[in-house]
């Protein structure tokens, strides 16, 4: 068979953070770093080459692993595994693997890699699944992987994406459509050079804790509920002091990820004063209630706004990573040197940062 070549997006989020794994609202933007799959059937065996890691890894075209496997492997072996469980017909592949999101940066890059791989197989085997059920197959893998009980945000921004819009998405309903972007404003996203691992963070103790702040709503979603409401609640079921923060900001993050698109569909254009404190709220809320950031993310948002940014805040997990600001497209390259620059001055920190385009989910180039 002719060979495929295979682009998923990583993602940055604009607002809605931490909401997904509780059926809440998110709005993300898939972006043109990503991960790419080049390969062609194989008849023996799936063989995927790392270029970044400079490794291969062999499996069995049930997906099976021979040994022990470790970093990027696992994530490949999970989707391969999870996909013969689905039906996929027992055809191996041949295929290199690159990337261009750096790891460990808030950016989303292993559901890039779980989706660019589950893409390449599916078609190599000529197997098709509908792009929601590939999206929890790339959640599943992750938790097979590695334990991480993350949501459909990620996997779903890279596959269903649209070039020049967010995607508005309610994960609990799977409910979604595309917001257009202001014409104009570029993404430029602002790494900290602080590097974190989900499976060895907060993260899932955060969400452990988020858990019995829910529990005290019952039957009710937390998209249905108004702070206020979510306030007495907690009191009543006698929820304790720290989750029921992480349920105020779950519940304040869901109000605002409606107000972000209210701002960029006002007729006549977006409302970027809105949007600057709707973000610059996001930030404090899983700073102080949800405390997932860090001195260093704190900083950068702080040099974001210094710089002249409409708006910007820490997306992705926490715990290190990046954060995603909104600038002026005519002076995002000097915005983001100086951001870096001064960043580095401050910190002492090597930062990076990357001007980016909101781009189509994944897809077969070739």
């Amino acid at each position: 068979m002719a060979g495929v070549t295979v682009f998923a997006p990583g993602r940055v989020n604009l607002i809605g953070e931490h909401t997904d794994y509780s059926g809440g609202l998110v709005l993300p933007v898939a972006i043109d770093l990503g991960v790419t799959v080049r390969g062609r059937e194989d008849a023996s065996a799936i063989r995927l080459r790392s270029e970044a890691f400079g490794e291969t890894v062999e499996l069995g075209c049930d997906g099976s692993p021979a040994g022990t496997l470790d970093g990027w492997a696992r994530y490949a072996s999970a989707v391969a595994v999870l996909l013969d469980r689905h039906g996929r017909p027992r055809v191996g592949f041949d295929g290199v693997i690159e990337s261009t999101v750096p790891v460990g940066a808030g950016l989303s890059s292993s559901a890039a890699l779980d989706v660019a791989v589950g893409v390449a197989l599916c078609h190599s085997a000529g197997f098709e699944l509908p792009p929601l059920e590939l999206a929890h197959l790339a959640r599943e893998a992750e938790l097979l992987a590695v334990g991480v009980p993350c949501g459909l945000m990620d996997p779903a921004t890279a596959l269903l994406a649209r070039h020049g819009h967010a995607l508005l998405l309610d994960c609990g309903t799977e409910e979604y459509r595309h917001v257009p972007l202001p014409p104009g404003i570029a993404i430029v996203v602002l790494d900290s050079g602080v590097r974190h691992a989900l499976e060895h963070s907060g993260y899932a103790t955060r969400r452990a804790e988020l858990e019995r702040g829910l529990a005290a709503l019952g039957d009710r979603r937390p998209t249905d509920v108004t702070p206020a409401e979510a306030e007495r609640a907690a009191k009543a079921a006698g929820v304790d002091q720290i989750a029921a923060r992480r349920l105020r900001h779950v519940v304040s993050e869901n109000e605002r990820v409606r107000r972000c698109v209210a701002a960029l569909e006002r007729p006549g254009g977006a409302d970027l004063d809105a949007l600057g404190a709707l973000l610059r709220e996001g930030h404090e809320s899983l700073r102080d209630d949800f405390e997932v950031s860090t001195p260093e993310l704190d900083l950068l948002v702080e040099l974001a706004y210094e710089h002249g940014a409409a708006a910007a805040r820490m997306t992705g997990g926490g715990f290190g990573g990046s954060i995603v600001a909104l600038v002026e497209a005519g002076a995002s390259a000097s915005f983001a040197e100086s951001v870096t620059g001064a960043y580095t001055e401050r910190s002492g920190r090597s930062g990076r940062s990357y001007v980016c385009a909101a781009v189509d989910g994944a897809a077969q180039a070739g």
